[in-house]
Parts: structure tokens; sequence; C-alpha cells
């Protein structure tokens, strides 16, 4: 299976609950990536820190491979880390299906998105909360995907910012070429169904999904909210 095909595979089934695995039980790692992907999660969200972009370290290439081995799921690797070019093509070597890098992380974000495309991954662009939406408007043409953060990166368990649904609905409004929109931070039952209705098509929920009980109950409830407030706009 190429890693296009993997992307193609998300992309065809939205909206997409993607776990974060950053708020995982990690001593039960294999059980908790087979309990999501029972749970019907088409994808899972990797958090990649380096305590230099973010200040937060979390894991880094032996995690993703681990997951890579555990599931056929599509994998999102956001790297949270200061010059992603360094590190993009061993992240997909690593197993990554979708690599998303920090527009602030990087001198040259169109260079870095076209090095993921070459390599037949998809690309994806993220914007911290304080960062303007023109920061990325160059790059959108070398996107698969915009990651839209409600959170200042570096921390699970953040509060909702709703600066993000302004980004949102101006990326929405745009005229082609459109990435799929993704949001990170703060995803839960009380903010979904807003994110959803501004333009978000993917939605990275972390604390929402792994502190309950019943994971196939909990994403199943977030696809409705998220399906029913994008069916509702686009009526």
């Amino acid at each position: 299976m190429t890693l296009h095909v993997s992307f193609s595979q998300l992309r065809a089934k939205l909206p997409g609950i993607l776990p974060s695995l950053l708020m995982c039980d990690f001593g039960h790692l294999a059980d908790e990536i087979a309990r999501v992907e029972a749970a019907g999660a088409p994808g899972l969200h990797l958090d990649v820190m380096d305590g230099h972009f973010v200040p937060n370290l979390s894991y880094g290439l032996p995690v993703v491979e681990t997951v890579r081995r555990l599931t056929r799921l599509p994998l999102e690797t956001h790297l949270m880390i200061s010059e992603p070019e360094r590190w993009v093509d061993r992240y997909i070597d690593a197993g990554a299906d979708l690599v998303t890098i920090h527009v602030e992380a990087t001198t040259d974000p169109a260079a870095v998105l076209r090095q993921i495309r070459r390599r037949g991954a998809a690309a994806g662009l993220a914007i911290n909360p304080d960062t303007p939406l023109s920061a990325i408007q160059p790059y959108l043409a070398d996107c698969d995907t915009v990651l839209v953060m409600s959170v200042n990166p570096g921390f699970g368990g953040q509060a909702f910012n709703p600066v993000a649904l302004d980004k949102l609905r101006a990326l929405r409004e745009r005229p082609d070429p459109k990435p799929l929109c993704e949001i990170d931070g703060g995803i839960h039952a009380q903010t979904i169904a807003a994110a959803a209705a501004a333009g978000a098509q993917l939605f990275s929920v972390g604390s929402a999904i792994f502190h309950s009980q019943d994971y196939q109950a909990t994403i199943s409830h977030l696809q409705e909210l998220a399906g029913s407030r994008q069916s509702a706009t686009a009526g």
C-alpha cells in the first residue's frame, strides 16, 4: 500500500476523528491502538516535540516506527520541531503517511512541503494561534492539509482558542486550491460542532477520547456532531 493510497483512504472518511496518541497510555500502547482502531478511527495523529520549537518533549522515530508496525491506519506525524527539513525523510521512512510541519519552524516551507511530496507522502502545514493566516497563503498550493492550531503547541489538555474558527472560515472561503482543513487542540463534544461548521474536516482529539471509558462511543459521538454541523453548513 503506497502512502498516497493511505491519504486517499483518509480523505474518503470525512469528517475524520484522529486520536492523538500523546494522551494515550503508553504502558499499553498496542492495546490503545487496537481500541481506537476497533472504535472506527480512520487514522492516528502523532505529536513529535523537540523541546526547542515547543517547550516540551514527547517522542520520536522509535515510537512512530512502533506504531507503524502495530497498525495499517494512516499516520499523521505532526512535527513540532525546528528545521523539519532535516527530519521529514526519516519520518516518512518510519511510516508516516501525512507529515505536517509548522510554518513558523522553517525558513522555506514550500521546499519542505515539496520534499515531503516527492517522497510520496501527503504534506501538511500547521499554523499557531498567534500567527496570521497570511503567513501560509503563499504555500497553500503545496499543501494537502492545513492544520489550524486551536491551542499553543506543546502540551495536551489545553483549552480551545476560538481564533482558530476565523482562520478555518477564511480557508473555506478561498478559491482553489483547497487543502483539507484540520484542527488540533481542545477538541471535544463542546467544541467540535463549531469547528466543523467553520470548515474543519479532520479533528485531532486526545483527552476527549483517551480519558473516556468507551472509545467507540466517544469517537462515534464526535463524528456525528461534526458531520451534522457540516451538513447543516452545506445546506
